[in-house]
């Protein structure tokens, strides 16, 4: 068991990252929540695996469990009233606590749900998938989709607590075991090349051939000796980052590496085609290219990031209209009227923020 400490004064929180240790979760809830009653929010996806766990998890405590239907296409506006609704229904009340248990979609809509009910109330991160231990459960960020736009409605609402165990991550498809991992090489990218170096290194070292048809399983059985080694880095750096820029006006922002580009892409394929991990897998591919090619970025870069975006089976190259993605970049939330704040790598564990004009960018 190891633990991280999130130092932001009133709103300061511990991360506890372990393997198997979802038994002991009562105990811990119980040192950051004096009350009863918790109300659960997870997808249809989780529930289906782990509903037998919930009575172990939750032992003590009065718990309802809410179900969404699992899928970012499901993270919109028009779920809140069901769960406003439920929350009312259960009595729920300002003292009392929800628990978002699953990925970055469940963290997201149940962070937000939480900060908005009654003006506010508590709530705490059980994620289950590593993009969402590595990246969404930490740091406070919550919301829902428009159709306009990815979190285009949202709040900053730190959790009171956040449990990493990585007893979830068995019963992840590959597919979304190595989703997570674009969001682990991001870390290396914008704040630590040895990071960065040492992901590298511990691919090579598994000295699997990319043809062996059991390539995705035998790397995964190799990175999970390291798992909560990486999550551990990842949680580290985002906490780092987040005790100084809170509420991301200005550090914060280099969090959102390929993500401009990335967050593009999974609207304009309507949240189905590609997970996140895997557009964002691209969008870092393809800003630094782009910061390459403009002369803001160190001379083949993208070239390393490519390779090893590729061994972790991601996605480096994803076909869009050029005219649609600037289309969508303009109403991010980071755009503004003199242009789109991008995340830039100058070289790998260093990036700045440049401001490029929505027809520049793709020039």
């Amino acid at each position: 068991m190891e633990k991280l400490y999130v130092g932001l004064g009133k709103n300061s929180y511990d991360i506890l990252i372990g393997e198997n240790f979802f038994e002991r979760f009562p105990e811990y809830i119980g040192e950051v929540y004096k009350g009863k009653k918790l109300f659960v929010i997870t997808d249809s996806n989780v529930d289906r695996i782990y509903k037998n766990e919930y009575e172990r998890m939750f032992k003590g405590f009065d718990y309802k469990i809410y179900v969404l239907e699992a899928g970012e296409k499901n993270k919109h506006i028009g779920i809140m009233p069901g769960i406003y609704s439920a929350m009312v229904n259960s009595g729920l009340t300002r003292k009392d606590m929800v628990v978002a248990f699953g990925g970055g979609v469940v963290g997201d809509i149940a962070g937000f749900a939480a900060a908005s009910y009654m003006r506010g109330i508590g709530f705490m991160q059980i994620p289950t998938t590593i993009v969402s231990q590595v990246d969404s459960s930490v740091g406070g960020k919550v919301g829902v989709d428009l159709p306009e736009g990815k979190n285009l409605v949202g709040a900053f609402h730190q959790p009171k607590l956040v449990l990493i165990d990585n007893y979830f991550l068995n019963t992840l498809t590959d597919r979304y075991f190595y989703d997570g991992f674009a969001e682990i090489v991001k870390y290396g990218c914008i704040y630590d090349k040895k990071f960065f170096d040492k992901l590298v290194e511990i691919v090579e070292t598994a000295g699997i051939s990319y043809d062996d048809e059991n390539y995705k399983q035998k790397l995964r059985e190799h990175l999970m000796k390291y798992v909560n080694e990486f999550v551990y880095r990842s949680c580290e750096i985002k906490k780092e980052v987040v005790e100084k820029d809170e509420m991301e006006s200005n550090l914060r922002m280099i969090l959102n590496f390929g993500h401009t580009i990335g967050h593009a892409i999974e609207q304009f394929t309507s949240y189905e085609k590609y997970s996140h991990g895997e557009a964002i897998s691209a969008g870092m591919v393809d800003i630094t290219k782009i910061g390459e090619k403009k002369g803001f970025t160190k001379k083949d870069e993208f070239l390393k990031i490519e390779k090893l975006l590729k061994a972790l089976n991601l996605p480096t190259e994803i076909e869009y209209p050029k005219d649609r993605i600037s289309e969508i970049m303009k109403r991010d939330k980071k755009s503004t009227s003199d242009g789109i704040s991008f995340v830039i790598l100058k070289e790998i564990g260093e990036v700045e923020i440049r401001k490029i004009g929505e027809k520049e960018i793709f020039e």
